[in-house]
């Protein structure tokens, strides 16, 4: 009779265990990440929701790719063209607007190329190309080296010239992009809230901002279950649904570092 009960508990046991098991992977880009974002978010919305979130934080091309192979449930990302690649191909439910930035040039104080101050992120690319100064690029088909590149191509800027000397690919993320343009006295472009939140700054400063074709959305979108099975759809969307919530937006615009407001909600519906 003792043997019939104990195998009876660990049923039971593994029974609510199981139904217990809550948790989802979240695909998301390293800005997210290391900007702090994350830290402050995820524990309010499992804390409303009693769902877990394991966050990959990789650059947003690798967060879409780990998205087709169903290896998340969720993606958050910020590469608009791609994201509705993604979709149109399929592997998405619905994309939703959740939050955006918006992009800086950071470099030494003492500014060789002359762009501190200027608006327009086009002339400062040219300038910083016409130095030849060094500038450290994600080269990690990221969301924000997707967005780099396009701002060289909108300057007239060859990069194939300037890879053997000035431009360097590092393939990685924001935050050890960061540390290398710091150590190196070099040129970058990063989201403002990862160089917020960035402490390792040494003679780095931020020295062009505000041009429109800075703006950096952020968008979310459930991986489709009717391609990988095993997506957990009603948790993810719950997600999701938390993300663009009234409650959700107001986390988002809650998260501040030295009160700095770093990331500004706008959901779509």
């Amino acid at each position: 009779m003792k043997r019939i009960m104990t195998f009876g508990a660990v049923l039971l046991w593994s029974t609510i265990a199981f139904a217990q098991d809550h948790t989802i992977t979240v695909a998301s880009t390293t800005s997210t990440e290391q900007s702090g974002l994350f830290g402050y978010l995820l524990p309010l919305f499992s804390k409303a929701s009693g769902i877990d979130v394991k966050v990959v934080a990789v650059g947003t091309g690798q967060a879409l790719d780990i998205g087709r192979r169903g290896d998340a449930d969720v993606v958050f990302v910020h590469d608009r063209p791609a994201e509705d690649k993604f979709m149109s191909e399929g592997h998405g439910v619905k994309r939703f607007d959740v939050m955006y930035n918006d992009f800086v040039i950071v470099g030494p104080k003492s500014d060789p190329a002359k762009i501190a101050g200027g608006k327009d992120v086009a002339e400062a690319l040219r300038k910083i190309a016409a130095a030849k100064a060094p500038f450290i690029s994600r080269g990690d088909k990221s969301g924000t080296h997707a967005a780099e590149l396009r701002l060289w191509k909108e300057a007239g800027v060859d990069l194939g010239a300037g890879k053997d000397g000035w431009y360097r690919e590092i393939g990685q993320g924001m935050g050890p992009a960061l540390n290398m343009a710091s150590s190196s006295n070099a040129y970058l472009l990063s989201d403002r809230g990862t160089w917020l939140s960035f402490k390792n700054r040494g003679e780095l400063a931020l020295l062009t901002e505000g041009d429109k074709r800075l703006f950096n959305q952020y968008g979310v979108m459930l991986v489709n279950p009717a391609k990988h099975s095993n997506v957990k759809a009603q948790d993810g969307q719950a997600f999701i649904d938390w993300l663009i919530s009234p409650r959700g937006q107001e986390a988002i615009a809650g998260y501040k570092v030295g009160g700095e407001q770093l990331f500004f909600p706008n959901a779509s519906h």
